[in-house]
């Protein structure tokens, strides 16, 4: 066990837990609004949103700040997104707005991967009726 003629009052000692590392995170929210609705075909649809998470000092959800948010879509026959269309940063307040062309029926939300402090979240789709 060592070496038997170690000065032990000068040894230090260490031990490793079976835990790892403790990850806290806040609960995070995202909305996503797309509008006109309905829409004719080819137009441009807004979609905003916000991005925010708990604030543990005052109990309340704030606007999460300058963070990167994907925009999806899945038409209304299927049941996947599709890949993120654009990339939107959030605003100082949190929230996301952007455009994009209405070409058929379906669901727009914003997808947020989520950081070392914050869980990702998803937005619930928002559907577009394209006439």
């Amino acid at each position: 066990m060592g070496d038997p003629d170690a000065d032990w009052s000068k040894v230090g000692y260490a031990q490793q837990d079976a835990l790892g590392t403790t990850k806290l995170q806040r609960f995070s929210r995202l909305t996503a609004n797309a509008s006109p609705e309905p829409v004719t075909k080819g137009k441009t649809i807004t979609v905003t949103g916000l991005l925010s998470r708990a604030n543990w000092d005052t109990g309340k959800y704030a606007g999460y700040t300058v963070q990167r948010v994907g925009l999806q879509f899945r038409s209304k026959s299927s049941s996947t997104y599709t890949s993120t269309l654009k990339r939107v940063k959030s605003d100082s307040t949190g929230n996301l707005k952007t455009t994009t062309r209405a070409t058929v029926d379906g669901y727009f939300r914003y997808n947020f991967a989520g950081t070392s402090t914050t869980p990702a979240v998803k937005a619930t789709g928002d559907y577009v009726d394209v006439q």
